[in-house]
């Protein structure tokens, strides 16, 4: 590390506003997944908000590359998987157990008696490990139909891999290198798919997933060791409206220009500044619970997601109406996340982190 590098990114130090960034886009993506339910991408007042996992990816590679790249080769590899399994995998069993309890009693609708129990429980299990197994038709062949938001941990899962493998040795040079080609993988993928990038989530679209982490984890890389740190003054209310413009990006035949400059610049634009900003004292608490309920709240959101949908299908509801669900189900799903976090998420990753120690 430069000194330059120890005096900007100073040991220990928590980025809290890109926390509260984190939980901004969390958020969003959970208002995204109620609209795109009820209206089709040119009316979808948050149309990009889909936009925000590649956030999530860019700001990953840049956490876990300033976690670990002056420590990790003085751990051993599996120290490193063991302790990115206790931060990550308890949620996505948790999140797994919630689709399936949606499934089987859905009050308004669906139709798990279609379902074998031993197909069900293979699906189920595939959930718990993070294997995709796209199968259930009625669900869009996600790649994890239990709980939709799967298939970007079953990426990030591979960028840890990765990470610890060799990416971390890579220097800059090199590293700079691959985040180009990867950048042009990220505009042929969008290309293909006509000019969006909302794919990998499902079979079909499996490896644009791969496309998506490649850049924008790569990315977070290249900004942490390049020391890509802009001091500014926007603070975390400017920052938000900066990241909540890019959701708000309306759906356009210009997607195949927006989408790709928002993913490509805008992003990592914003986790520079991020990076660079200073939070006022006043919003510190707001950025810790935002960063705090970020994860959970995209682990746990998407079972509701179905029951909605087959609420939505049954009732039709008008305007005002869906105005409220929406609203109101926003904020029970953050405090569902928030005592998810408190009574599961929380215990079980300190009794684990415990175990770990004493071993």
């Amino acid at each position: 590390m430069t000194q330059t590098q120890t005096e900007t990114l100073k040991p220990k130090q928590h980025f809290e506003i890109l926390d509260g960034l984190r939980g901004i886009a969390a958020v969003a993506i959970v208002i995204f997944h109620f609209m795109e339910i009820v209206h089709p991408p040119s009316e979808n007042f948050i149309a990009h908000g889909f936009l925000a996992v590649d956030f999530f990816f860019c700001l990953s590679g840049f956490v876990i590359a300033y976690a670990y790249h002056d420590r990790i080769d003085k751990m051993k590899i599996s120290d490193f998987f063991k302790l990115r399994l206790i931060r990550l995998h308890p949620l996505v069993i948790f999140g797994s157990v919630l689709g399936l309890l949606a499934f089987l009693y859905d009050p308004f609708g669906g139709h798990p008696e279609t379902y074998e129990t031993g197909k069900l429980i293979l699906i189920f299990l595939a959930s718990v490990f993070l294997i995709p197994f796209p199968v259930m038709a009625d669900r869009y062949f996600n790649l994890f139909g239990l709980n939709a938001p799967g298939w970007s941990l079953f990426w990030e899962y591979v960028a840890n891999i990765l990470y610890a493998l060799f990416l971390y040795k890579l220097s800059r040079r090199l590293l700079f290198l691959l985040t180009v080609f990867a950048a042009i993988g990220l505009c042929f993928v969008s290309h293909r798919a006509g000019g969006s990038l909302l794919g990998g989530w499902s079979g079909e679209t499996f490896w644009d997933g791969f496309a998506r982490i490649s850049y924008s984890f790569l990315a977070g890389m290249l900004i942490y060791r390049s020391n890509w740190i802009i001091k500014s003054k926007l603070g975390f209310i400017g920052l938000s409206i900066l990241l909540l413009l890019a959701f708000f990006v309306p759906f356009s035949d210009f997607n195949w220009l927006t989408e790709p400059i928002i993913v490509l610049l805008y992003f990592p634009l914003l986790i520079i500044l991020g990076a660079g900003a200073t939070l006022k004292p006043g919003f510190r608490k707001l950025c810790v619970f935002l960063g705090n309920i970020s994860y959970p709240l995209y682990m746990t959101h998407y079972a509701a997601m179905w029951i909605f949908a087959n609420y939505y299908t049954k009732y039709k509801p008008e305007t005002n109406e869906l105005t409220f669900v929406v609203i109101t189900g926003t904020i029970i799903l953050v405090g569902i996340a928030y005592l998810t976090m408190i009574f599961y998420d929380t215990p079980i990753r300190k009794y684990l982190t415990d175990k770990r120690k004493k071993v």
